[in-house]
């Protein structure tokens, strides 16, 4: 497919191009007055139903913690600490469950960095394929996750643009000679998506608690997904993908999961689909404790969302581009039986690209136990839902960063949550009573 010219910025002029997802071919207008007529929403007649699904598996170290209090959401604030300084535009973090309390940080540069348990960063990058990454922009290296069971299995996973802007899903091992280098020889590329647009990538790839790899893909971009994408079960893109890398290497470098809702679909519809209907899921994660999977799909022109699919439920459509949010996209009235609203969204006048997060599990902060934490990158604010609500939820400010900086959450081993910015610099989530 013919792309758009990839363009080259310099990492602060990617920033003012929300490198983050909300780059969009108009100009956005102020959210819509209470006066707009919004859709009925229509419980589905014949809702997705759970597809047969594995309990969360969470080892050692991910037992559930006992039920807790719900959190009370106005009760706490969240400040940030500074922790570490990264190189090349941290854009996301994975943490190895091996006991050296280090930080895998990816950065829009193409490069992987260290950082150990007193915040220092080692000189070298544990990887740099920055000769084959497309840079600026909603571009670059935008994902990181390791295998369950490392290090008995060394590989670690990306998600980058290539120099042709479309994405690459790719594997690579650490090396045997050193536990912080990752060995370029042993880099595989699972996955291939043709970009049509420079924008809304998504980008973010996360192990659930069944083992198995989570993808995460914006619909192709431009504007209002002008060639319906994210309503296409023929393509991956506007979708979260669900793909088995522990499968005999014979059958390919990824096998189908049986339990994926379209594995036996034939040609109607793509057999790594999970859940549908996104825009651009930039940030997306799991709760620990449920197994829940929560995702910050940011808007078109008014309205930013969080979604949750529950534990065990697979073949949501989330209403892209039938629906922003909870409202009719581009038109009066829309059909929306069969869709799955947001949990929440937030219009324009609170910010304008969401930065998904996660559910607050750690020890340290009791307080933010159960509070799904996540962000908006253009006014730099934190929010927080309970994340047992039902229903739509207002979000709740419980902090703010610097605007414009706010790229991604991470998690350690201990539930412990980090915020990178795209200034460099890493960040510990600290949580208090107010």
């Amino acid at each position: 497919m013919t792309h758009r010219p990839v363009h080259t910025f310099a990492l602060l002029a990617a920033v003012t191009a929300l490198a983050v997802g909300a780059c969009q071919a108009s100009t956005p207008t102020a959210a819509p007055s209470a006066t707009a007529v919004l859709p009925t929403p229509t419980p589905a007649a014949a809702s997705p139903t759970p597809t047969p699904f594995e309990v969360p598996s969470f080892g050692p170290d991910r037992t559930p913690p006992p039920a807790s209090p719900a959190p009370r959401l106005s009760q706490i604030s969240v400040t940030l600490q500074p922790f570490a300084k990264v190189p090349g535009g941290p854009l996301a973090v994975a943490a190895p469950d091996d006991g050296t309390g280090r930080l895998f940080v990816a950065s829009q540069d193409g490069r992987i960095w260290v950082v150990q348990k007193d915040g220092s960063v080692l000189t070298d990058p544990m990887l740099d394929i920055g000769n084959l990454v497309s840079k600026g922009g909603e571009q670059g290296l935008l994902g990181i996750a390791i295998h369950p069971t490392f290090p008995t299995d060394p590989r670690i996973f990306i998600n980058y643009t290539d120099l042709e802007g479309d994405s690459i899903v790719a594997s690579a091992a650490v090396s045997p000679d050193d536990p912080n280098v990752l060995d370029p020889a042993t880099l595989t590329k699972l996955l291939f998506v043709d970009q049509p647009y420079e924008n809304h990538n998504g980008g973010s790839v996360q192990f659930g608690p069944d083992g198995k790899l989570y993808l995460s893909f914006g619909d192709g971009g431009s504007a209002g997904d002008p060639m319906g994408n994210g309503q296409n079960l023929k393509r991956l893109l506007g979708k979260i993908l669900r793909i088995d890398i522990d499968g005999d290497p014979a059958a390919g470098p990824y096998v189908i999961p049986s339990d994926n809702p379209y594995a036996k679909a034939g040609d109607s519809a793509l057999p790594e689909i999970w859940h549908w209907g996104l825009r651009n899921p930039w940030r997306m994660s799991f709760d620990r404790a449920t197994g829940d999977l929560w995702i910050g799909d940011v808007g078109q022109d008014a309205y930013e969302e969080v979604d949750v699919a529950r534990q065990g439920i697979s073949n949501l459509n989330f209403g892209w581009n039938i629906m922003e949010g909870t409202h009719c996209f581009n038109q009066r009235t829309c059909a929306t039986t069969g869709l799955t609203f947001p949990v929440s969204e937030y219009g324009r006048d609170k910010g304008c690209t969401v930065i998904g997060g996660y559910v607050y599990r750690g020890k340290a902060y009791a307080m933010l136990t159960g509070a799904y934490l996540f962000a908006d990158y253009c006014a730099g604010t934190i929010f927080a839902l309970d994340a047992a609500t039902t229903g739509l939820a207002t979000p709740v400010q419980v902090g703010a960063g610097e605007p414009g900086q706010i790229s991604a959450f991470g998690e350690d081993p201990n539930g412990e949550l980090y915020v990178t910015t795209l200034d460099g610099r890493l960040w510990r989530v600290v949580g208090a009573a107010r």
